[in-house]
């Protein structure tokens, strides 16, 4: 089974199991993964389900149109019952480094408002720490030499994200610094430490947000338990 089939089985599984048929309102993530998880969805309802969507980036708003999901604005609909996402990085405490995908901002917010976080990864993306992935962080543009001039207070190899030889664009309209802090002993005071930087608008750690974990892997889904 490569990596793609092991994403997709875990995205089925994550909307199989946790979208209930009364549920009118989802979240839906960015991502490799997170693409299987909508075109789940979109099977469901041309099945005749009523659902809609909260989306986390232009780019899965695109993806729900193509596949008849409705979209509605965070906290414009229903209460959101589960949201479904991806990760770059998930620790035993179930602490997440995400941002991969430039979607970090409103991934942590409609993560925030939904009943549930539900996340889903291959088996690559389990690590016993966090800090292998370099962590995002998105930053207004103005600011973004004085943020980085400060970060680099405790990480030294840090710098903006680039596409097409030009400063990757958040859906926000922000750049992104992809931060190499090594390992993280403690997501939970780095990212309180980051979002005082006058300028960041979010980092990639996403701590005490995660309710449950579904992995795909060459076995099929296991769903780990948090530590």
């Amino acid at each position: 089974m490569d990596v793609a089939e092991q994403k997709r089985i875990a995205g089925y599984a994550a909307v199989d199991r946790f979208v209930q048929k009364e549920m009118r309102c989802i979240g839906l993530g960015t991502g490799s993964t997170a693409f299987f998880a909508i075109e789940r969805v979109g099977a469901l309802i041309a099945q005749g389900w009523t659902l809609s969507a909260v989306v986390t980036s232009v780019q899965t708003e695109q993806l729900c149109r193509e596949r008849n999901v409705p979209v509605v604005g965070l906290c414009e609909g229903p209460p959101i019952g589960v949201a479904i996402d991806g990760a770059d990085e998930v620790a035993p405490d179930f602490a997440l480094t995400k941002g991969g995908g430039g979607a970090l901002f409103r991934e942590k917010a409609v993560a925030l408002a939904a009943d549930k976080f539900v996340v889903v990864v291959d088996e690559s993306k389990l690590v016993p720490r966090l800090g292998k992935f370099p962590l995002p962080v998105e930053v207004v543009p103005f600011t973004v030499r004085y943020v980085e001039r400060e970060i680099q207070k405790i990480c030294p190899k840090l710098g903006v994200r680039m596409r097409d030889g030009k400063p990757f664009v958040t859906d926000n309209g922000n750049y992104i610094l992809d931060c190499a802090f090594g390992a993280i002993d403690d997501p939970r005071d780095l990212d309180t430490r980051l979002r005082a930087i006058n300028g960041v608008v979010a980092s990639g750690i996403f701590v005490g947000l995660t309710s449950h974990v579904l992995v795909g892997g060459p076995g099929g889904v296991r769903e780990i338990e948090r530590r």
